[in-house]
């Protein structure tokens, strides 16, 4: 493999790792969870079930899927190694990557063996599916800014602004926060669907309600706030004027919040059907990329000399 095709690799693992996450969702949307029993990594105890019914088919794709995934990142260190060396930068957020993706087949894992999947309201499963989906977004954005580093043609040293390096740090967390409180709230629209906005209102305030239900209008809430945040911080950045990459990939991301904000409101009002869900986990996956790709520009700053992309080793 050359770097030149180690680029593009980079690249395309990333947006194999969207696609990943989308049909995780559809095994949660569809309740196919179980559809392996609880065996792991065996499917009802065979290595090659026969496709009786479509939930062994949803989850059994899943895992082929996710297990293909792990092995592309196995790649991806390899080559890193190979094409960059171990002390690049490159190699290290590539191993990172390799970290991330081994807890979220273990939280996977557990989630099967455990039976929290289907048909299960327990207050761990809606624990670990906050956690599991965190993780998932930091191994996005472990695979994201080694494609972008790799990608890089010019040389960078860190940015030496604690103000803008501390405003879109708190970004960062908000967002990993969002996208756990989000998978919580998915999961409230997969086990507790509502008929009807009115009575999903009533769901929120009603004594004998889930747990779930309840913690479900928490995502919106925080949706809001973290889009006013974020706004505020992509202003405050413009002024601060961080040269034309910072304020591109600002622009970007402010009309990817602005389309993110629109479809969640619109999955609300319609209920949250599962093609709403896929769109609006997908607009996820697009802002929370977006909101890497921005933070490692501003993070960072070109540099004459030393070694590539020794800000971020």
């Amino acid at each position: 493999m050359t770097k030149s095709f180690f680029k593009k690799y980079a690249w395309f693992l990333t947006g194999y790792n969207v696609m990943v996450i989308l049909w995780g969702a559809v095994v949660r949307a569809t309740g196919s969870g179980a559809g392996c029993g609880n065996h792991w990594p065996l499917c009802n105890g065979e290595i090659l079930p026969q496709p009786k019914e479509i939930d062994l088919v949803i989850e059994f794709a899943h895992r082929i899927t996710s297990t293909l995934d792990g092995l592309l990142v196995i790649l991806l260190v390899f080559f890193a190694y190979r094409l960059y060396g171990k002390k690049s930068p490159v190699f290290r957020w590539a191993v990172a990557a390799l970290v991330f993706i081994i807890i979220e087949g273990l939280l996977g894992r557990m989630l099967v063996v455990r039976e929290w999947v289907a048909g299960n309201v327990s207050l761990a499963r809606a624990g670990v599916v906050a956690v599991h989906l965190a993780n998932t977004y930091i191994l996005l954005l472990t695979l994201t800014i080694t494609a972008w580093l790799a990608n890089l043609n010019v040389e960078i040293q860190w940015r030496r602004d604690k103000t803008v390096n501390l405003l879109i740090t708190i970004g960062l967390v908000l967002g990993v926060l969002l996208s756990a409180m989000g998978a919580v709230t998915a999961l409230g629209d997969t086990l507790f669907p509502k008929d009807s906005i009115l009575s999903g209102e009533i769901d929120y305030v009603d004594p004998v309600s889930n747990f779930i239900v309840e913690l479900r209008v928490i995502h919106p809430m925080l949706a809001i706030a973290t889009s006013g945040y974020l706004y505020f911080v992509l202003r405050f950045l413009k002024n601060r004027k961080l040269g034309s990459r910072v304020d591109k990939r600002a622009n970007w991301l402010l009309g990817v919040i602005v389309t993110q904000v629109l479809a969640g409101g619109f999955t609300i009002l319609t209920l949250a059907p599962i093609v709403m869900q896929l769109l609006h986990l997908l607009l996820a996956d697009v802002f929370w990329i977006s909101l890497v790709l921005l933070s490692v520009e501003v993070f960072t700053t070109p540099r004459r000399k030393s070694g590539l992309g020794e800000g971020l080793a």
